[in-house]
């Protein structure tokens, strides 16, 4: 049947009928909750008369959508309503390879990088035991960047009668017609067929590399390799003729002329065994030396994922040419266990602004095979991912304040983590797949794959690990003995037993290694500090046990029967970023022993301040470059506390902005957050790890403790009269929680009375700012899925008012105007006047307030409003900062890491 434009199929919206074929038509659609375009193959009426027929082809499907590849067309699902039964395709734009062929031969050089994007296809298909069977110039699209998609995978079986799964005809491709053919007659594009599916015989892998070459041989001549004039002519030819191997150009390369030869070789037993294959003899032509140099030189040593990635390598990094060549000369002529380690610093590009260190988790990954990097870049922060042998990274839609990456062991799959949730999605793309996890809560920041699918995610309550294929999540590890977080698992091989760090406060020094076996669920303690263990099986006889202490990297010798440590740990890499709280590191380690990791030290971002109006105007007030954070104007307007970072600690220090000058109030490292007292005497502050505490804003005196809390605290805003003070707490089972204290005049500072919550749920409740009059409180929630600002009553009487429509944090009150300003996720700033009639809270339209965008990390408060409404104090990016490009957009690239750790920290001495 056929759909006309703006028919629904579900959720999907025809917008044009773009093929038809022997499988079914085939239309461009919208999806209307995804919002993207995909590509709809309406199956024959013929499955609706044939039950068991249709349950095959579904468990067909489902195995064809298992295949996650950059050069084969995903299949994302199947859709049905109204008895209307279609495969939901990933919409590939571009002409296909016949379309191109019409228009003549195509050139060596285009030819080439072609086929080898083919032969990566059909390889990685067959390595899942998935045969193509119907492989053809019609099949293959190749997108205006030179990136090819093989479509239709399997789907030749897939689509094949009932009954037939073990007759001839099953083995062989779909016909190109309108209309299905019945059963007992060879189907396929006859030209295309290897001759053990002419003869009717089953079809392996190798019909596939017949199918290949044939394609290859067309596209570098422009004419079949078997051409009759009908069906049964054609079969005949491919029985009993060779091709015409001199239409070939005569710069076809000697290796690709072999390579066809063997792809077309009639008995199967004789043809080119693996698409792999062709692969390797395709890159020898592309890069290697000619068959004569070939055989004169001597085998090289094995090629690492580095040397393999060696072009992006030195596009992306700032490496000259003769360094490359001097690392590259012993890669070549030594011995494996002598590798020596290779750092490199390597540019993301200018359009990558990753996470901040703050952030929980690691914002880099590497897939196993240390052949492919994910990262979360941007604001809202997105996942990218790129392969080191290829030039751009790809966006992951649907990935929106995504953080924490983690592969699949591989390679096809990348979890993350976002607003509290876990999920996962194909590395080149495709449907974002929920990960479940039944009552666990909430995660905290880290997660990781195991060796047999299943998944450990770190949650409020524990460790949980979903089983391979989805269902009923388990807790494996609760909190216990005063803990407050079980983060960065790992299933160790054998899936017997988990590594992972315990914390009893938010600091390293509060964290402590363990293992425990699954069996018996006993702990055992592996090292005290440290964080983000990861086993590492280096060497057939034994392994290593990594893990990070502020911003060193160590290692030590890791017994798996004993499950415990031998010998001392040494460190081995001392410049690896990770966060002042819990030294959540920026490090990721792949199974072929390459690290990637962000530096630290390196200027996070030099930031300045500056004042703000409604105007638009803009004018300097701290114009020093520094690395500045959540500021602070006092109540006469007259200072500003900031959170200033020198190395690797944070203090809060003061700037009179008269004066010009700048005073610090703290002297810890482990300081930040503050917030006046409204006489503007004090200033009260997170004290990492600690709760929160006082001192005098002139800088007299000693900070004072004003709250003791194993949990984070960040203070936010005191009532009108000083005697209260709202913070957030973070509660590892809640996340953002909104308190509030009372507080007392004790002499020369503060004391707090007993906290009490005000309000606490599953979702995150953030930044809560209380009225001029004291009536009100504002804060954001990222209860709707995305972070969003509120207004409740004070003390809360059960409603609340939402007044951001796309997304809004920091929510600030104008002093001397019914106005509530507040940040955008691409931190403009909006104002949204408002009234208040009896208990009701009625707000407009936000409007847009100053359209300059912010400066500082994401998901810091980098502003701040002034008393009389007028001017914010905001950070702003600073002129020319290098160190801002540097630590946004530059990781470190370690090779043959599990080589130096043998020759460092041997195992078993």
């Amino acid at each position: 049947m056929a759909l006309t434009p703006g028919t629904r199929l579900g959720v999907f919206e025809i917008t044009a009928q773009i093929g038809e074929g022997g499988m079914g038509q085939v239309y461009r659609a919208r999806d209307t909750k995804l919002h993207r375009d995909v590509a709809l193959k309406i199956l024959p009426d013929a499955f609706a008369r044939d039950l068991e027929r249709l349950a095959r082809f579904t468990r067909e499907a489902q195995t064809l959508a298992s295949l996650n590849h950059p050069n084969i067309a995903h299949i994302h699902g199947l859709e049905e309503s109204g008895g209307v039964r279609a495969l939901v395709m990933e919409l590939v734009e571009g002409e296909d390879l016949s379309q191109r062929i019409t228009r003549g031969a195509v050139p060596i050089g285009e030819a080439l990088p072609t086929a080898k994007q083919i032969a990566d296809a059909l390889e990685a298909a067959h390595e899942q035991g998935i045969i193509h069977r119907d492989l053809k110039p019609a099949n293959i699209k190749v997108r205006e960047d030179g990136t090819v998609k093989v479509l239709d995978f399997g789907l030749a079986k897939a689509m094949e009668p009932t009954g037939s799964a073990s007759s001839s005809v099953s083995q062989s491709p779909t016909m190109a017609t309108p209309e299905m053919t019945q059963a007992g007659m060879i189907i396929g594009t006859a030209a295309y067929m290897s001759p053990e599916q002419a003869k009717g015989r089953p079809a392996d892998r190798r019909s596939d590399v017949w199918a290949f070459g044939v394609v290859l041989y067309e596209m570098l001549t422009g004419q079949r390799a078997f051409k009759g004039e009908s069906v049964s002519e054609t079969l005949a030819f491919i029985l009993t003729r060779e091709p015409d191997w001199t239409a070939l150009p005569a710069d076809t390369p000697p290796l690709i002329r072999r390579l066809l030869r063997r792809c077309l070789e009639k008995e199967r037993k004789r043809r080119l065994d693996s698409a792999a294959d062709a692969r390797l003899e395709i890159e020898e032509a592309l890069t290697g030396p000619s068959a004569a140099e070939a055989a004169a030189q001597p085998e090289p040593a094995p090629r690492s994922a580095w040397s393999r990635a060696l072009t992006w390598t030195l596009a992306a990094s700032t490496l000259g040419l003769a360094i490359a060549l001097v690392l590259w000369a012993p890669w070549r002529s030594g011995k494996l266990a002598d590798r020596p380690l290779v750092r490199l610093d390597v540019d993301l590009g200018a359009d990558v602004s990753l996470l901040p260190v703050s952030a929980a988790g690691s914002s880099v990954a590497i897939s196993p095979d240390g052949m492919r990097l994910a990262y979360a870049s941007g604001t809202p922060p997105r996942l990218f991912t790129r392969r080191l042998d290829q030039p751009k990274a790809t966006e992951l839609p649907g990935t929106q304040d995504a953080s924490a990456p983690f592969f699949s062991p591989d390679g096809q799959w990348i979890g993350f983590l976002a607003m509290g949730k876990a999920n996962k999605i194909g590395a080149e793309g495709g449907a974002i797949v929920p990960l479940p996890m039944g009552d666990a809560g909430f995660t905290i920041g880290s997660a990781s794959w195991g060796e047999d699918g299943s998944i450990l995610v770190a949650t409020q309550k524990g460790l949980v690990r979903i089983p391979n294929g989805g269902g009923q999540p388990e807790t494996v590890a609760a909190l216990a003995n005063g803990e407050v977080a079980l983060v960065f698992p790992q299933m160790l091989p054998g899936g017997k037993a988990i590594l992972f760090s315990a914390y009893t406060a938010a600091n390293s020094d509060a964290s402590s290694i363990e293992v425990m076996t699954l069996a018996d669920r006993q702990r055992k303690t592996v090292s005290r500090g440290g964080t983000s263990p990861r086993y590492l099986a280096t060497s057939n006889g034994g392994g290593h046990l990594v893990y990070v202490n502020r911003t060193t990297l160590f290692a030590v010798p890791f017994d798996m029967d004993k499950l415990e440590t031998s010998g001392t740990a040494l460190p081995i890499v001392e410049d690896v970023a990770s966060n002042a709280s819990w030294d959540t590191p920026q490090l990721a380690v792949s199974r072929t022993g390459t690290v990637v990791y962000r530096k630290s030290g390196e200027d996070p971002g030099l930031l300045t301040v500056a004042w703000l109006d409604g105007g638009g105007r803009m004018l300097p007030l701290l114009a020093k470059p520094g690395v500045y954070a959540r500021p602070s104007l006092s109540p006469d307007g007259q200072r500003l506390a900031l959170d200033v970072r020198e190395g690797s600690g944070t203090d809060i220090w003061v700037y009179d902005w008269q004066r010009d000058t700048m005073t610090r109030v703290t002297f810890t490292g482990r300081a930040g957050s503050a917030v006046w007292s409204p006489d503007g005497r004090y200033i009260v502050f997170q004290a990492i790890g600690e709760g929160m505490s006082v001192t005098r804003s002139d800088g007299a005196g000693k900070p004072q403790p004003l709250t003791q809390s194993k949990n984070a605290q960040f203070p936010w805003t005191f009532t009108p009269d000083g005697k209260h003070l709202t913070y957030n707490e973070i509660d590892p089972r809640t996340r953002f929680d909104i308190w509030i204290v009372p507080l007392e005049s004790e002499g020369a500072g503060l004391r707090a009375g007993k906290p009490e919550v005000f309000l606490q749920t599953v979702t995150s409740e953030r930044s809560p700012a209380l009225s001029p009059d004291g009536r009100w409180l504002t804060y954001s929630s990222d209860e709707s899925g995305t972070h969003q600002v509120y207004v409740r009553a004070f003390p809360d009487q059960g409603g609340k008012w939402q007044i951001s429509k796309s997304g809004g944090t920091y929510p600030m009150w104008s002093r001397n105007g019914h106005e509530l300003l507040f940040e955008t996720p691409d931190r403009k700033i909006m104002a949204a006047a408002y009234t208040v009639k009896g208990d009701s809270f009625v707000a407009d339209t936000p409007r847009v307030w100053s359209d300059r965008q912010l400066g500082g990390p994401n998901q810091i408060r980098n502003l701040d409003l002034s008393r009389d409404g007028n001017r914010i104090a905001a950070l702003m990016p600073a002129p020319e900062s290098r160190g801002a490009q540097r630590a946004q957009n530059h990781v470190v690239i370690l090779e043959h890491f599990f080589d130096e750790l043998r020759r460092r920290v041997p195992v078993g001495r």
